[in-house]
């Protein structure tokens, strides 16, 4: 009789160690909805990076790449470039052969603002017989701006995500306990440099003068997704 009676109050001394552990386990970790809310954003780049090879093997005539440099230089104030804050020496070599005849190669990254002036320096390049010339990438001046802008609009889209889900078993979404950036990205595009050189060439030996963009280059198209846990009421 006795064990028994000991056996009932500790099932019961147990089951008062147990109610407020439930109730604490039920307080943190509520009836919740967690959904997933994406965004994204196209942008019309204003960022042109091109690179620029001068190699003096390459060149018509075995013009000296000091003599190339200048002449792109020259040719690209005319353009009213900022040399100083617009061309970047990205490498510069020299190559010595057993006959003592050194081969030098320059390189450098050149950013412009449009892509009417990437049209019209791409033209000034291949007059002067320097056809090496390629987009390196396309940017945008504002793309962190634009990154958060697009954050923003996925954690908002979650939500309206919740809402939506939660309506249709009758009740609504509370506040939100946990979120997690999933992802984000910016879709890079990818250009024909042939394709790029070719449009410059018809544009710059047009008889019109085009004021607007005339060369198409793709959007930048930014995308975010979040994972969001919502609190249901």
């Amino acid at each position: 009789m006795k064990k028994s009676m000991k056996r009932w109050i500790a099932a019961a001394a147990a089951l008062f160690v147990l109610l407020p552990a439930a109730a604490q386990m039920q307080e943190a970790y509520p009836s919740y909805i967690q959904v997933y809310g994406r965004a994204e954003k196209e942008i019309t780049p204003d960022e042109f990076y091109l690179q620029i090879v001068i190699n003096e093997r390459d060149s018509k005539g075995k013009i000296s790449v000091e003599s190339q440099q200048r002449d792109m230089i020259a040719a690209l104030k005319r353009l009213n470039v900022d040399i100083d804050k617009q061309l970047k020496v990205a490498n510069l070599s020299s190559e010595f052969f057993k006959k003592k005849s050194s081969v030098a190669t320059a390189k450098y990254q050149l950013q412009l603002g449009s892509s009417a002036e990437v049209a019209r320096v791409w033209q000034a390049l291949d007059d002067l017989g320097i056809s090496n010339v390629s987009i390196l990438k396309v940017s945008h001046s504002k793309i962190d701006q634009l990154k958060e802008e697009v954050r923003v609009e996925a954690i908002r889209n979650a939500r309206k995500n919740a809402a939506t889900l939660a309506e249709a078993i009758g009740q609504q979404v509370g506040r939100c306990f946990y979120i997690y950036d999933s992802n984000s990205n910016v879709v890079p595009a990818v250009y024909d440099n042939m394709v790029l050189m070719r449009s410059a060439k018809d544009v710059a030996t047009a008889e019109m003068q085009v004021e607007e963009d005339p060369l198409e280059f793709k959007t930048l198209r930014l995308e975010y997704g979040v994972q969001a846990k919502f609190v249901l009421e």
